[in-house]
């Protein structure tokens, strides 16, 4: 085997991306990640025609002159998607008497979960700074222009009960994230009875929904349907759907539960959850995102009757848990429908 099948060889064996330059400049060998990360086997060109950004060039120069390895940055893009690859140079043989070898690590993902830790900061440091800022304010009123006004005392200790409690929520359900993200992989193991558990859940709304708590419909079987679940779990699941549907939907609310003997996405029997609400609907460009952290269709609105912009996410985060699904169906003026699908014992 000569030179070139070997460094062919040995690339080949290799996951990253990672090419070979000659001392000529051209390229000796290329693996297969190589090929697809760079659109095509460029083997016997001048290694320009396929890396032609200023760093990994520069990079690559003082290799082939002679000098230890060095390191630059390559970005490159997926459809819409930009990504970040760090590139190592490193000589081959002998102060590079048989060239360099290029490698890829991709930095995409790594930089993505950096920016998610950065806007998730930013995003709570917000959601707090605005109770904080009126708690301030009120603390300095009362102290000074309503020392003496107990009307407007009691107005304001009750606009400051307000904010305390947006704040107690919005941690307490911080401290629920945190807490699921860490069970993420442990699959519940409980025999739960989800009929139940649906109709505890409408029994005991919170009391700012009492007023229209008799406008829920259900539709439920009549027997017991049992999943692999945690009962307190689940039972938020439900109370964060329901009272979005309450808050935001508008007259009557509807839960309806069916049984299927294969869910496709399940492979096996399940059961969907189906919460409808005739409410102003969403938009379609808004669907993929409501389950992410702080998203607000309308930011205003959701804050103003006590939404902390966690609620989805949280119910995202305990379905996959269970190993089910959460599906969203709505469009403008013809409300939304939340399903979530489980697996059925």
């Amino acid at each position: 085997m000569d030179r070139i099948e070997t460094l062919t060889a040995v690339i080949g064996a290799l996951s990253l991306p990672a090419l070979v330059i000659g001392r000529g400049k051209r390229l000796l060998a290329m693996n297969e990640p190589a090929c697809v990360l760079l659109g095509h086997n460029a083997t016997g060109s001048h290694y320009t025609t396929v890396l032609r950004q200023p760093a990994p060039i520069e990079a690559i120069e003082d290799v082939l002159a002679g000098n230890d390895r060095r390191t630059a940055e390559h970005l490159g893009q997926e459809g819409d998607r930009d990504l970040r690859y760090r590139l190592e140079v490193a000589p081959v043989g002998a102060s590079s008497a048989l060239g360099a070898l290029v490698t890829f690590q991709d930095l995409s993902d790594a930089e993505g979960l950096g920016q998610m830790r950065r806007d998730f900061v930013a995003n709570v440091s917000h959601e707090l700074r605005t109770p904080l800022t009126a708690l301030m304010g009120f603390i300095e009123t009362l102290r000074g222009p309503a020392t003496n006004d107990h009307k407007a005392a009691a107005r304001f200790l009750s606009m400051m009960e307000t904010e305390a409690e947006r704040m107690n929520r919005l941690v307490a359900d911080l401290l629920s994230l945190s807490r699921l993200e860490s069970e993420g992989r442990l699959k519940p193991d409980a025999r739960e009875d989800i009929v139940a558990i649906v109709k505890e859940a409408v029994e005991t709304l919170p009391p700012q929904a009492g007023d229209i708590r008799a406008e829920i419909s259900l539709a439920l079987p009549e027997d017991e349907v049992f999943v692999r679940g945690d009962r307190d779990q689940l039972m938020q699941v439900l109370r964060n759907l329901l009272e979005n549907a309450v808050k935001y939907g508008g007259g009557e609310t509807r839960v309806a539960l069916t049984l299927v003997d294969r869910e496709p996405i399940l492979r096996g029997p399940g059961v969907i959850i189906d919460v409808t609400d005739n409410g102003d609907g969403i938009d379609p460009h808004h669907l993929p995102r409501l389950t992410e952290r702080f998203y607000r269709v309308d930011a205003h609105r959701s804050r103003e009757r006590g939404g902390t912009g966690l609620g989805l996410a949280i119910v995202k985060h305990i379905v996959s848990r269970h190993r089910g699904r959460l599906r969203i169906r709505s469009l403008p003026g013809e409300g939304s429908t939340f399903s979530v699908v489980l697996p059925r014992l």
